[in-house]
């Protein structure tokens, strides 16, 4: 449990580049994301590959991503991420409500993650701090609110964690608590506090202190995307290369016209299923329950290979 909090803790980034707002890129029905990561202990060529997962092809030490838009209205993205080597697995869907605040615009992250350690047996449930934009009418920031969970039932392990926004008056900005609790325990066995995009200190029932994750000390990997020639047209580089490229040669207008020709393809396709009463049918991850599950995980690939 206290891995897990730490890569949590670890995994969040809020920024902007600029201070001019953008066009944003909105998410199209079925459109997908690929891309993988190469761990900074791996060399691609003597490595095992995938044969399948969400980016087929690669060594079994990366880290491969996919996301897929799921659903139009409420805006659904699912994503699934995998390391074969590590027998990890995550799986998650979001979607969002936004409200106007005045000076702010609050963005309420709807949805759940899991994250799955498959030699452990233990799935962990997670939920998501909310998003919010701030002075937008001047120098635009980024912060995080709002308490989140992550719970495991097989162990019994929970944790509680709170993303504080910054008081209108002092007070520092970014700043978090975490407490972890053993089963069935009302009192932690270990607090944390400090900046999520900063360094945060945990300390323990035992009287040990120590930095939990100084985040800047944390190395960037960057991800790998294959080429745009190679991608299928739903594929997200590919379906939005023109607002892209004119975003790039700083032509709003072109940008803008690319984005609605984008938009009204899709509102044509959606009378068109409706005309036709045809459903919708999503690509890589189908809905169980509330929730949106990949189709194919680490988990059921590797329960198929021992039958």
């Amino acid at each position: 449990m206290v891995q897990v909090v730490k890569w949590y803790l670890s995994a969040f980034h809020a920024g902007r580049r600029g201070s001019v707002a953008k066009k944003p890129y909105n998410p199209i029905l079925g459109e997908i994301f690929q891309c993988h990561w190469t761990l900074p202990n791996d060399t691609e060529d003597n490595t095992e590959l995938v044969s399948e997962g969400p980016v087929p092809g690669v060594s079994k030490n990366s880290v491969t991503f996919v996301a897929e838009q799921v659903s139009h209205h409420p805006p659904i993205s699912a994503f699934y991420a995998e390391c074969f080597n590590k027998k990890i697995q995550f799986n998650a869907h979001i979607w969002t409500k936004s409200k106007f605040l005045g000076m702010s615009i609050g963005v309420h992250n709807i949805g759940q993650g899991c994250v799955s350690c498959l030699d452990h047996d233990e799935h962990y449930i997670l939920t998501f701090p909310n998003g919010y934009g701030r002075s937008i009418l001047t120098v635009p920031w980024v912060e995080l609110g709002g308490e989140c969970n992550i719970n495991c039932s097989k162990t019994g392990y929970s944790a509680n964690i709170v993303f504080h926004t910054k008081p209108f008056y002092g007070g520092k900005k970014h700043r978090i608590t975490a407490e972890i609790f053993s089963p069935n325990d009302k009192k932690s066995f270990c607090s944390i506090e400090g900046e999520w995009n900063g360094v945060m200190y945990a300390k323990y029932a035992t009287g040990e202190n120590a930095v939990f994750i100084d985040t800047k000390k944390l190395p960037i990997i960057k991800k790998k995307v294959r080429k745009l020639e190679d991608q299928n047209e739903y594929e997200s580089r590919c379906l939005w290369k023109d607002v892209t490229f004119n975003l790039k040669i700083r032509d709003i207008d072109a940008a803008t016209e690319a984005k609605h020709r984008l938009e009204e393809r899709q509102r044509a396709e959606a009378r068109e299923r409706k005309e036709k009463e045809i459903q919708w049918e999503t690509r890589l991850f189908h809905e169980d329950g509330e929730c949106w599950v990949y189709d194919e995980p680490l988990l059921k690939r590797l329960g198929a290979a021992k039958h």
